[in-house]
């Protein structure tokens, strides 16, 4: 082999050497964009849980103000309100008398008699969590239990 060839082969190799580390390097840079970006929303979500939590009392004392009122602009204003909380991704835990009870999302304030064991016998408080699941604030419910 000549000097030329052996020259040609090794530059050859630390070629594809650099490509295969240019080729991670790019990759660990692709990951490391995905994994910033998820974290901000991460941050964004916790820094808005915040002020979510400390404006689920106001609507819930709009919507007890609207029960006894039952005033047209009250009603449109609360509709707006959880329209932004929608848009937030935001959904209501609104649980239905008889379903059963639900740990994950639902927390139980009184065990009151009935038919049927761990049904909702009341919702005392709506509950709110995002579209993903995360319980930013239980429901509050009476639950029953069998007389026997």
């Amino acid at each position: 082999m000549t000097k030329g060839k052996k020259t040609t082969d090794k530059i050859h190799k630390e070629l594809e050497s650099v490509k295969a580390m240019l080729a991670r390097a790019l990759a660990d840079y692709d990951n490391l964009n995905k994994r910033v970006d998820r974290e901000r929303q991460d941050l964004i979500k916790i820094a808005s849980v915040g002020v979510i939590i400390k404006l689920l009392p106001v609507i819930d004392n709009l919507e007890s103000a609207q029960v006894h009122l039952k005033d047209q602009g009250l009603a449109i204003s609360i509709l707006e309100f959880k329209k932004v909380l929608n848009e937030e991704g935001l959904v209501e835990i609104k649980p239905k008398i008889g379903e059963s009870f639900d740990e994950n999302t639902m927390e139980a304030i009184e065990v009151v008699p009935g038919t049927s064991d761990n049904t909702i016998a009341e919702t005392i408080l709506i509950g709110w969590k995002f579209e993903d699941g995360t319980v930013v604030r239980h429901a509050k419910v009476k639950v029953s239990k069998k007389n026997n």
